[in-house]
């Protein structure tokens, strides 16, 4: 149906009027149409190409609202995206059924010793400025060597939620790995006995245990009991100088999952030689994936195992042949990382080799 020019001399009949009204009527209709084919074209190369090495000045122009939902049910996992990250004290009132798994992945066994814990941590939430944002933009660094130079400082600063793990420094470091610390995961044998050092002062100490005796250590650093040094493959530090009010324990529901579904690890090996969990970074990129609408990754990817005598971290002097006896399958989680780029659910801030 066509238009008619207003600058025709000839008489105009009722019905064309009326076309020209529909014109004009449905022209607005038509332009969101296209603004929203437009945006959702543009959205969707973005992210085809986003898995380069250029990330965009502005994190927030990542967003894609509905998309991210799809691109979780893309996964199949087979479970729901659960962002209430952390343990709560009134879990354990009202749950009706009790874990059938002990640690780290579920919590029988420990109940009492979370209790306790729990009872000493007042707040159990992130905070309000990130737990209220329409989408969520975060990066998780990795501690590998292949951060090493690539100036992504003042990028990974830009995220609204920065995780890190264990006691990776961040100061001296900064150009590489920004200054930015949202979340860092920890368990005992890799914290650090005072968090001020190479975190913000808002930082979201996050523990996670990986065995009841690492419950032990923190009820006796909450309740200032005699410390227990037994039974940890590295000793824990005596003296913790953190924040209490920013401590929260991760659900072991990440660990399960991210070692059933993601990494498909056995729950119940034969052995102990045949005993795997995931690293904590492959934890920490699952639970980014849970909470987070965008999930952007930097610092992952060790050398071959061959390469004995290459830097394993950013920092240190740790390499290669330290991780040969770990209860870390390198090989699968690289594959799993591979599988999550190449779906798009998570996207790589530098060459991931």
């Amino acid at each position: 149906m066509l238009c008619r020019d207003k600058r025709t001399k000839a008489p105009m009949k009722m019905s064309q009027k009326a076309a020209n009204i529909w014109c004009l009527r449905l022209f607005p209709v038509l332009f969101i149409f296209v603004s929203f084919i437009t945006y959702y074209c543009s959205y969707t190369i973005l992210q085809s190409y986003g898995g380069t090495t250029k990330p965009l000045d502005s994190t927030k122009s990542l967003c894609g609202g509905w998309l991210t939902q799809k691109k979780w049910e893309s996964l199949n996992f087979n479970i729901s995206r659960q962002t209430q990250l952390f343990l709560k004290l009134e879990d354990f009132f009202w749950r009706e059924h009790p874990s059938t798994l002990a640690l780290p992945y579920g919590i029988k066994g420990s109940e009492l010793l979370l209790l306790k814990v729990l009872a000493a941590i007042p707040n159990y939430q992130m905070p309000g400025n990130i737990e209220n944002l329409g989408c969520r933009t975060c990066v998780v660094i990795g501690n590998g060597f292949v951060i090493k130079n690539t100036s992504l400082g003042n990028i990974i600063n830009k995220y609204d939620v920065v995780i890190r793990l264990n006691d990776a420094p961040v100061r001296g470091y900064e150009e590489d790995v920004g200054n930015k610390t949202t979340m860092r995961f920890f368990y005992p044998e890799s914290a650090s006995s005072n968090p001020a050092l190479q975190n913000d002062p808002n930082t979201i100490m996050v523990l996670v245990p990986f065995k009841p005796h690492d419950l032990q250590w923190l009820k006796e650093i909450l309740y200032n009991e005699k410390r227990v040094r037994k039974d940890f493959w590295k000793p824990p530090p005596q003296i913790w100088l953190g924040d209490v009010s920013k401590i929260r324990v991760l659900d072991p529901h990440f660990l399960h999952q991210t070692a059933e579904r993601l990494l498909q690890i056995p729950l119940h090996p034969k052995t102990k030689q045949n005993r795997l969990h995931p690293t904590t970074g492959m934890l920490a990129v699952f639970v980014a994936l849970n909470y987070c609408d965008v999930v952007h990754i930097a610092g992952f990817g060790y050398p071959s195992l061959d390469s004995e005598r290459q830097p394993v971290h950013y920092y240190g002097y740790d390499i290669m042949k330290a991780m040969k006896n770990s209860y870390h399958d390198l090989t699968q989680e690289a594959e799993a990382l591979k599988r999550l780029e190449d779906s798009g659910a998570i996207v790589y801030l530098h060459p991931d080799s």
